[in-house]
Parts: C-alpha cells; structure tokens; sequence
C-alpha cells in the first residue's frame, strides 16, 4: 500500500477505536455529564478516557540533507551507423531492440558499378605492373633514361593506389556496427536510396546506464566523483537503484548556473532500466552524525511553534522542539529532546497538554490483504 494512504488509514483507526471507547461509559454517566462521559473533563486527552496512541523512541543516527534530481536514463555512449558509399540498400538485416556485436554486418549497399569500376582498376594496374617491370629492366641496360623510368614507375603507383580505393569502397558496401550494441533506432529500410554518409541506424552501447542531471552550483562542492546516490525510477517506484557519480562536468552553463553530472547504475540495476525512462537521483548532502532522530509524524503544530508529545508514564506533556533536517521519514531534533525520550508518533491529533494515554504500538493487525487497523473495541472492552 501507499504509505501515506496507510498512514491515514491507521490515523482514522485510531479515531474510530477512541470514539467507540468514549461512547462506552455508561448511559447514567453520559446523562450525568459525570467523568468519562461526553460532558465532563475525562473527554480524549483529559484525565479520563485514555486515547490509543503509537510511540517511538528518540534515537541517535546518521542523517543527511536530500536532494533529489530529474534526469532521463541514457545509454552510456550511442553511435551512428551510417553509409559511406552512395547507393541503393538491398538488405538492413536488422530491427530495433536486436542486439549487435562489433564489426556484424548489418546492411548491404548495391555495388554493382563499384565491382564494374574495380575490374576496370585491375586491368590497368595490370598493365601499368608490367609497363613498370619493363621500364625497370630497360634502365638496368641502358636503354632509357631515368626520367622514363619514374614516368613508369609514378603510372604504376597511380594505378595502384586506383585499385586499392576501389576494393575500400566495394568494402564500404557492407555497414558493419561500429560497437556492440542495441539497435535503439532503424532510420532507413530496405529498397531505399542511401546518399554518401547517409545515416541507417543508432547503436547504444547499453552495458552501463547513465543519468545526467544539473546540479546547482551551491551544492556541486559537495559531490565528487565515486560518491554512491540512489535512484528511483517512474517504471519502478518501488525500488531504489544504486548508482555512482561516473563524472562532474567542469563548467557551469553560463545560462542557468547548473553543472552536469553523470551517475551511472550498477550493472545489475542498469539492465533494469531502458533507455529514456525518467529517473529521480538522490544525493545526500551535509551529512550530520549522531544526530537526534524521531519519525517525522511526531511532529505537532500548536500555538504558531513545533512540537512533540513527551510519553511520561500514562500521561502526555506537550514539549516544544527545534527540528533539523529531514530525511527518510525520519526528522533531526536539535533541541528539546534527549535520546530515550519517548513521543507519540500516531494519533497525536486526539491529544492535549497532560491527557492519558494508551500505548497500543505493534498491536496493530493486518485486516484483508491491505488495510491495517487496530483490535476490535470489544476485545479492549473485555481487558
């Protein structure tokens, strides 16, 4: 269940069992306006009717400021696939979400004129070989110049290096995936004309997930790269990822003052996520030890100040307290209590300053499968 909608389904069990408990006196009592009854000074928080409440003990512990910021998972690098001859696409073999391994071929280009053009290049290299062996031989005898030779020689390094581009670009007609990889999006499809450099698809490298998110400049002194944050995702509010901070970036955008920061999650956690989910990053920041701590429902309002209700005995005494930081339910009290002190954390709206109290924690019970909800009036009756 929620826990907010289960604290106020516990909140209004507790109204419900002190209201059942008021109207238990007995009719002459009521009528009477005697104590315990609806008239006279035992009402809930009075000194007669005691009001089932739930305590919790002030403890000491770690406590840290939260803050928590919007990101978008991404993969940790993704590539362009692109075509680097011009031509038509006879075959892109694969599909989003396929995974791919570096150097598969993923697409076949039309490379008919290219093979056409390269036997060509291999006629004339063939030629210019045996020009330039000639030439070698008839500079051994004498029989032509130096000049004659290097003509030879330059036509015979000019066709090789004709023939050479040729099978590069025969070779450029199967796209093979730069990394391995998700296929994260298909541009083009099979049968369409592809310009030179034209994009066919996106690789995302999606071993290690990353959120990058922007970073006020009055809390970025406080981060550092290693630092372990949690993460929480819309696609899973249940559960909270553990990550890293992977870098900080070194500049601030002039604009907004924020600085990027990358996290990345666990490899256990990042093939959880998918790309573009949005993502919540925790950071905790200005860490305090040993500090005073108490459920934050503790909590009162009364008289414009904060409060607690300090457990003293069977009876309730109103104490007012200075907060701290708040973090996990939990608040940091900084003064006004001492660790072992005693507060009502549950049904302190049913209290005044002195009024009795019953304490009833962990005497809650499970009622269906979701709602909680305390003992039945009749059995307390029956105590």
């Amino acid at each position: 269940m929620i826990p907010h909608i289960r604290g106020r389904v516990a909140l209004a069990a507790l109204t419900t069992v002190a209201v059942l408990s008021a109207c238990g006196g007995s009719d002459e009592s009521a009528a009477a306006g005697g104590p315990g009854g609806r008239g006279g000074p035992g009402g809930f928080g009075g000194g007669g009717q005691a009001s089932p409440v739930e305590t919790a003990v002030v403890v000491e512990g770690d406590i840290s400021r939260v803050v928590v910021l919007p990101g978008t998972v991404e993969p940790i690098r993704t590539v362009g696939v692109n075509a680097q001859v011009a031509g038509a696409l006879l075959e892109l073999s694969v599909e989003e979400g396929d995974r791919v391994e570096e150097g598969q071929v993923v697409a076949r280009l039309d490379d008919r004129e290219l093979q056409a053009q390269l036997r060509s290049a291999e006629a004339s290299f063939e030629v210019a070989e045996a020009s330039f062996d000639r030439a070698r031989q008839l500079l051994e005898r004498q029989v032509i110049t130096q000049p004659e030779y290097e003509a030879e020689r330059t036509g015979f390094e000019a066709a090789r290096a004709q023939l050479e581009q040729l099978r590069t670009r025969v070779g450029f007609t199967e796209v093979r995936a730069p990394i391995g990889g998700v296929v994260t999006t298909k541009l083009m499809q099979t049968g369409d004309v592809v310009g030179n450099q034209g994009r066919l698809l996106e690789v995302a490298e999606v071993d290690t997930m990353v959120v990058r998110v922007s970073v006020s400049e009055l809390d970025i002194v406080q981060i550092e790269e290693g630092d372990a944050v949690d993460v929480t995702l819309d696609a899973l509010p249940d559960d909270v990822l553990q990550a890293t901070v992977r870098r900080v970036f070194p500049a601030a955008d002039p604009t907004t003052r924020l600085i990027p920061v990358e996290v990345a999650l666990s490899s256990a956690d990042g093939r959880r996520a998918r790309p573009g989910f949005l993502a919540r990053v925790s950071f905790q920041l200005d860490p305090k030890p040993n500090a005073r701590l108490i459920p934050a429902s503790a909590i009162v309002s009364r008289g414009g100040g904060e409060g607690v209700y300090l457990v003293s005995d069977s009876t309730v005494v109103l104490r007012s307290v200075t907060p701290g930081l708040t973090a996990g339910g939990q608040i940091e009290i900084v003064d006004g209590l001492a660790v072992g002190d005693r507060v009502v954390t549950l049904g302190a709206n049913l209290l005044r300053d002195g009024g009795r109290i019953r304490d009833v924690t962990g005497q809650r019970a499970a009622v269906g499968a979701e709602v909680d909800t305390f003992g039945s009036p009749a059995q307390e009756g029956g105590q």
